[in-house]
């Protein structure tokens, strides 16, 4: 696979992060005939650890083809690390502003110029008591959409091992294996000339989220629940069970 421009900050960046990472951690790393020679695409993967960016970004840099993370805005006013998102191309995200659309024009616009975004379509570490991946946010469909290029699913295991979702500390010993595994495109053709409306999107979401849950189905070797786990559901579930018990607790009080 031919390796295009990919610039100072990421190399200084790879000069930095890959050391550490090739002693945390043994790799195991399939599928990069997948991932597109040429043209603009997206790659749509899975997140459970905060280690995980960087053991992706690993796997991507060396296909040749670097990718363009969304990342929180606060990132690129930070000293040397605003410095090198700056610099390694990466996309702020604008939460709760009226600036919040601009990461999908600029993404739109990196594939546009024929690069690789990544998206995190899960928006956060997933939930997942299992480490399963969540219900997704619609961002990777909308510019798939849009612009119809090939969305790679990417699975990813074994950083979580490494550093477990929320967990402070790592966890060294003994010495994980981080598991990549780059599937086919998501065949969302079905949806091009379709009205962009909230059901289209979601279900493009759906079929991505698939996708990339069956790789990791295939990393794992075991069967991810029928059901994602949804956040959204468990918040109202969690909301009425809060109600319930302070309903009985309101009861057992007047009962006395």
């Amino acid at each position: 696979m031919p390796r295009r421009r990919i610039g100072f900050w990421y190399r200084f960046a790879a000069v930095i992060c890959k050391p550490p990472l090739v002693v945390l951690l043994k790799r195991d790393w399939r599928g990069m005939e997948n991932i597109p020679a040429d043209g603009g695409f997206i790659t749509v993967v899975n997140h459970n650890s905060h280690v995980d960016p960087f053991g992706y970004a690993h796997y991507q840099y060396n296909t040749g083809r670097v990718p363009r993370f969304l990342a929180k805005s606060g990132l690129f006013k930070k000293g040397f690390v605003g410095a090198a998102m700056r610099g390694t191309g990466q996309i702020p995200v604008y939460r709760e502003s009226t600036d919040a659309l601009s990461a999908f024009r600029a993404a739109i616009a990196a594939v546009e110029r024929g690069e690789c975004v990544a998206f995190y379509p899960e928006g956060t570490l997933t939930r997942d008591p299992d480490g399963w991946p969540m219900t997704g946010k619609t961002g990777a469909a909308r510019v798939a959409l849009q612009t119809r290029c090939p969305v790679i699913p990417v699975a990813q295991w074994g950083c979580n091992e490494l550093l477990p979702p929320y967990a402070k500390k790592p966890e060294l010993l003994p010495r994980k294996t981080h598991r990549v595994l780059a599937g086919p495109p998501v065949d969302l053709s079905r949806f091009y000339d379709l009205e962009m409306t909230a059901d289209v999107l979601k279900e493009a979401t759906e079929e991505i989220m698939a996708a990339i849950t069956r790789l990791l189905e295939e990393i794992r070797g075991e069967k991810a629940p029928e059901a994602p786990y949804d956040p959204r559901r468990e918040r109202i579930e969690q909301r009425r069970r809060t109600e319930a018990q302070n309903h009985g607790r309101q009861a057992e009080g007047q009962g006395k």
